[in-house]
């Protein structure tokens, strides 16, 4: 049940983090145009990797160890301050070679300076204790009011093509705020700091061997908007983010159960419980594929009407993107479940690492060659390839110790179900003129056919589900 809650609590912010996004991006779009998105997007990019390089591997690593010594107050309190003193360490580092890199460039510099805000929040998030200590209560609610904060500064200062520094800025200072507002809550999770240096740097190897995976997921999800920006335009470059972005709001809903499922399953791995781990693992595997099935067809099939709609006429190439991307939602889906929910708290690091590195390394042979043949749509095409070898890999690596058959047990069901739907949605799509009426319209029917479908074939997540909320309703 607490896992529910806490899926249901991340689910609700990730819900925000997409409504968010949804309500500023179309008008951000207009207000600054493809050029001014495209400098946001290639800046930011950049930052990204100083990013994190600040943090290396501590969120999900602190996540983790916190989990393993919930029920100690004593160690937690120790493992805590060391994790987050060699936290606040890496970022200097960081924003120091940050300063390096700055004293090289001649355009965008004021940008850079901007997005570096970001570096500097990376410093002050210890979400990773409280996720740790199962508790999404604070992070979602402290987390939703810098949301709403951050979307009315920015319909209230960003007005013109003029105002990016000023967009950029608002962002910035979202993130640091937002990793702000959970220290006032630190002294009801740990106690004073009693800071051991052996005992800091003791936590740096581990956080590498989660670092090394994070670099190389990083290169296939930041590379092409950076290479897009050297080797094509930043025009390009923003119109593969928006791409992005649009495919990663839809995700965001899937995803939220690796962020709830990691401390979960990384307590039952510490108790040795691998059979409980296992059953855990099937079901997460099977909600996950019932939400980003439908949401990968049902992208695909609306993408060509909801682009022009939601971005604007001078994005109309995005919606071509998105088609093509939108497999993403079901492999990282996939890859989120195996990767987050089973193999790192297992432990198996190697596996993780090897199938993010394998991935990047796809990511760089085919993307040169594809940007400079096919563009904008090549980088996007390397995207997915990348994403099938991460998922492909991991599939692979846990063979000894799971059943495929349970594993894909109801996938043909979500299959048939969303086949069934992208059909009539996508002739709709192309046959009705382009209006908020007939988009609604579509979806509507889409969710209609898919749920309706699913009540035929009943998988077993509709009879979990039944089940959970009969029992709520007895409670």
């Amino acid at each position: 049940m607490k896992v529910v809650r806490n899926y249901l609590y991340n689910a609700g912010y990730q819900l925000l983090t997409l409504i968010v996004p949804l309500i500023t991006v179309p008008y951000i779009a207009r207000v600054l145009g493809p050029q001014g998105v495209g400098i946001n997007s290639y800046t930011n990019s950049i930052i990204t990797y100083f990013l994190l390089l600040g943090t290396l591997g501590i969120t999900v690593y602190g996540n983790r160890e916190i989990a393993y010594h919930r029920d100690d107050f004593e160690q937690r309190t120790k493992t805590f301050w060391e994790i987050e003193l060699l936290q606040i360490i890496t970022v200097v580092v960081a924003y120091a070679l940050f300063l390096i890199f700055i004293l090289f460039q001649t355009k965008y510099k004021v940008y850079f300076f901007l997005q570096s805000l970001w570096i500097i929040s990376g410093a002050l998030d210890i979400s990773w204790l409280f996720m740790g200590m199962e508790d999404f209560k604070k992070t979602v609610l402290r987390n939703t009011l810098v949301k709403i904060a951050s979307l009315i500064a920015i319909f209230v200062f960003v007005k013109s093509k003029s105002d990016i520094g000023v967009y950029i800025m608002i962002l910035g200072l979202a993130q640091v705020l937002g990793n702000l507002t959970l220290w006032p809550y630190l002294h009801s999770v740990v106690g004073k700091p009693k800071i051991d240096l052996s005992g800091v740097f003791s936590h740096f190897k581990p956080t590498m061997m989660l670092f090394i995976p994070q670099i190389a997921t990083q290169v296939y999800l930041q590379l092409n908007r950076t290479m897009l920006g050297q080797l094509d335009s930043v025009t390009a470059s923003g119109y593969y983010d928006y791409a992005d972005k649009l495919v990663k709001m839809v995700l965001a809903v899937i995803t939220a159960t690796g962020t709830v499922m990691l401390p979960h399953m990384s307590h039952l791995a510490a108790q040795g419980s691998l059979r409980r781990l296992n059953r855990l693992l099937y079901k997460s595997f099977s909600f996950s594929s019932f939400l980003a099935m439908p949401l990968m067809f049902g992208l695909a099939g609306i993408a060509s009407s909801l682009v022009p709609l939601y971005y604007g006429p001078k994005f109309n190439v995005v919606g071509q993107l998105i088609i093509i991307e939108a497999p993403v939602a079901l492999l990282i889906g996939w890859s989120n479940v195996i990767g987050l929910q089973y193999l790192m708290p297992l432990s198996r690091v190697k596996d993780y690492t090897a199938s993010v590195t394998y991935g990047a390394l796809a990511n760089i042979v085919i993307n040169i060659p594809l940007i400079m043949t096919l563009g904008v749509r090549g980088a996007t095409i390397s995207t997915v390839i990348s994403e099938l070898v991460v998922t492909a890999y991991q599939l692979f690596s846990i063979r000894d110790m799971i059943s495929y058959r349970y594993l894909f047990a109801d996938m043909w069901k979500f299959l048939v179900a969303s086949v069934l739907m992208f059909i009539p949605v996508f002739w709709l799509n192309l046959n009705m003129s382009i209006s908020v009426f007939s988009l609604a319209l579509q979806v509507v029917l889409g969710i209609a056919i898919y749920f309706g479908i699913i009540f035929i074939l009943k998988p077993d997540i509709l009879q979990d589900g039944i089940y959970f909320f009969k029992k709520r309703k007895r409670e």
